[in-house]
């Protein structure tokens, strides 16, 4: 079960997010400026990656941004609804920029030399089509879907842990045959089997369903 699943409605029921929105509305920051903060953090982490073969730490920078790109993203829909700004804009606006976050950072990790272009590239079809295939649920009359092997929080979650052990030991771990990663590397070559495996998932419960 997907983190998204279990833990997002813990998140909404949680009084630290909401004192957090409550700041922020304070403060007259509106939801849709942080969804663009969250994709500038992501930014941020993919330009650290590419950079990180040459400078190690700015992995700990990448681990950072990621963290800050996975807080504000899910504080900008608590701050819409607590403002009652909720709206199809911003969803939108939201669910856009939670691509592009998910490829900058993506490609920054292929770039950088963590893992294959090939693998890389089926990582990120798979995270794009498990993405789609969540909000395309709703398009067809269904709830949206979080659930699967491998929802968006798990991949945050995992890519974080996977950034600061690679940060501690950057080293290859050797497989048989040619493959030889880092951890995060590895953490890729993970995605790219069960991101694929999430979209089936859906694709599955969805066409059982209509």
């Amino acid at each position: 079960m997907a983190i998204d699943s279990l833990f997002r409605p813990l998140v909404n029921k949680c009084e630290l997010p909401k004192r957090a929105a409550r700041f922020f509305a304070a403060s007259g920051i509106s939801p849709n400026f942080l969804t663009l903060l969250s994709f500038f953090f992501a930014a941020l982490a993919g330009l650290s990656f590419f950079f990180s073969g040459k400078h190690l730490i700015l992995l700990l920078l990448a681990g950072i941004s990621i963290c800050l790109n996975a807080i504000l993203d899910s504080l900008d829909g608590i701050l819409a609804r607590e403002i009652g700004n909720a709206n199809k804009k911003g969803d939108f606006l939201d669910h856009v920029f939670d691509r592009y976050s998910d490829v900058v950072i993506m490609c920054g990790i292929i770039f950088g030399g963590y893992i294959s272009c090939e693998i890389g590239m089926i990582a990120i079809i798979g995270v794009l089509l498990a993405s789609y295939m969540g909000t395309q649920a709703q398009a067809v009359g269904l709830r949206r879907m979080y659930g699967g092997l491998l929802g968006r929080a798990d991949r945050l979650l995992i890519l974080i842990v996977a950034t600061f052990i690679t940060l501690c030991y950057p080293y290859p771990f050797s497989a048989s045959g040619p493959l030889s990663y880092s951890f995060l590397g590895w953490v890729m070559l993970l995605f790219a089997v069960l991101c694929n495996i999430t979209a089936l998932q859906r694709f599955y419960y969805m066409w059982r369903s209509i």
